[in-house]
């Protein structure tokens, strides 16, 4: 106890609560109106402690359906900055995938505390999402959804989804089950229900083919591509015996599309993905995220030192070519990271499969020679003009400097295409994310290659001349 505060200072607090519970009652009125994603926003712009007296304000539907938006920064915060009896109501009424997510974002010994707290029925619900890998099928799905018998009719259907309506995450699908068994038999759009008759059975609005599903364990990449493929608002996850486990709904799979792509782009930064938002990261867990590959990439590059230590006598007699030096390496690298990005970004759509590298092999070795050639013409063409126009003197053999950075333009864009393609079968066969193959680790392999090549080809050109 602080043996120095005074009543003055007590009610000076009690002055400062108010006011700033009068500001987030102010902040919660003005909001009221407005749609819960810009609520969000806004509260995400808030320190915790008025974001949470303002969702505290708000009315009850309105605070849930906040909560469930995937992109509000601090839900999970605001649920543990919460009573326990208020967060275990909000917890009930949200949707069951988004407060798996919001469990699996707490901290012990916070997260245990509130989960025992909730209903037995909301905790095994939990439990059995929470058990599936959160990038899967199971750890994407919601079972808020819509199933009916075989046996109901499109009228009794429809009276039915009028009745639920307000506690299921969507009702443009509805999934027809087996009486008996209850494995799912159709899936029916809402589309389709509303053409058919109210006495007609639900069977007869039914598409003849098989409903498309997927397993719980399948990864969300792969979901994406049967929704994307089937064009469809949500896709069933089905056990071994066709029960319904829970549905991936195309939101849901809009936003980790969204955040596999975030994760794609910043490893093709060279270096690992990020976690939470930009500016929410901690300057040491930023730190560490990019010091890794970022080191990694330096002792890559310190090979090149050692490749031009091994040439030094040739770079002593022949100085001239030191000058295309930042030419050959960066055209490597460039060809490389081009044809990277096209692999990686084509195993991701499923246009092509690991046993296609061969393919892709004999696509790019052309395309190599092809390209290789026209910079060669162009920093050929280059080196001619100069020195025809006087602008720089290559000296007597400016002929065979010329076609010795011809040549290795050549080779190292043929090799750095070559490398760059092939460097994301190499790590899909090994278990790794293609994009690890990211442009700056392209550009640094190939960066020390292509010395070795350049100065190869320059032995074999200038031998007998400036060699």
């Amino acid at each position: 106890m602080d043996d120095t505060r005074t009543p003055a200072d007590d009610r000076r607090d009690d002055a400062r609560r108010d006011d700033e519970f009068v500001d987030a009652a102010a902040l919660a009125a003005e909001l009221a109106e407005e749609h819960p994603a810009d609520i969000a926003e806004a509260l995400d712009e808030e320190e915790r402690h008025t974001a949470s007296a303002v969702l505290a304000s708000l009315p009850r539907e309105k605070q849930v359906e906040i909560l469930d938006l995937p992109d509000f920064d601090l839900s999970s915060e605001l649920i543990e900055a919460l009573p326990v009896e208020e967060a275990v109501r909000l917890l009930t009424d949200m949707s069951a995938d988004r407060a798996a997510d919001l469990f699996r974002w707490m901290e012990e010994p916070g997260r245990s505390h509130l989960f025992a707290h909730l209903p037995a029925e909301t905790q095994a619900e939990l439990t059995r999402l929470l058990a599936y890998p959160e990038h899967s099928a199971g750890g994407l799905m919601t079972t808020e959804f819509v199933t009916v018998p075989a046996d109901w009719t499109v009228g009794r259907t429809l009276a039915h989804l009028r009745e639920i309506e307000r506690t299921r995450e969507t009702i443009y699908a509805i999934y027809v089950l087996d009486p008996d068994s209850q494995a799912l038999l159709k899936a029916v759009t809402l589309r389709r229900l509303i053409t058919g008759a109210p006495d007609d059975p639900i069977l007869s609005v039914a598409p003849r083919h098989d409903p498309i599903t997927t397993s719980p364990l399948t990864d969300r990449e792969e979901v994406a591509k049967l929704i994307s493929k089937y064009d469809l608002l949500a896709v069933p996850v089905v056990d071994d015996n066709d029960h319904v486990l829970g549905i991936v709904t195309v939101d849901d799979m809009i936003d980790a599309i969204i955040e596999e792509n975030t994760e794609d782009v910043q490893k093709f930064g060279g270096m690992e993905a990020l976690d939470e938002p930009y500016m929410e990261m901690g300057f040491l867990a930023m730190l560490k995220k990019r010091a890794g590959w970022l080191s990694i990439l330096f002792l890559g590059e310190m090979l090149t030192a050692n490749a031009m230590q091994h040439f030094e006598d040739e770079l002593e007699r022949a100085i001239v070519l030191t000058l295309f030096i930042p030419l050959i390496m960066s055209s490597g690298g460039n060809s490389g990271s081009q044809a990277t990005s096209l692999i990686i970004r084509a195993l991701a759509l499923g246009e092509i499969k690991v046993k296609d590298w061969w393919r892709v092999a004999l696509r790019e070795l052309p395309s190599g020679l092809v390209l290789g050639a026209i910079l060669a013409t162009l920093g050929m063409t280059r080196i001619a003009i100069w020195q025809l126009a006087g602008f720089h003197d290559y000296g007597e053999h400016w002929v065979l400097v010329a076609a010795t950075v011809g040549a290795a333009l050549v080779a190292i864009v043929t090799f750095g295409s070559l490398t760059g393609s092939m460097l994301p079968f190499v790590l899909r066969r090994l278990g790794f994310d293609p994009a690890s193959a990211s442009a700056p680790f392209v550009a640094t392999f190939v960066d020390v290659t292509g010395l070795v090549i350049y100065f190869t080809v320059a032995l074999v050109i200038l031998h007998g001349t400036l060699l």
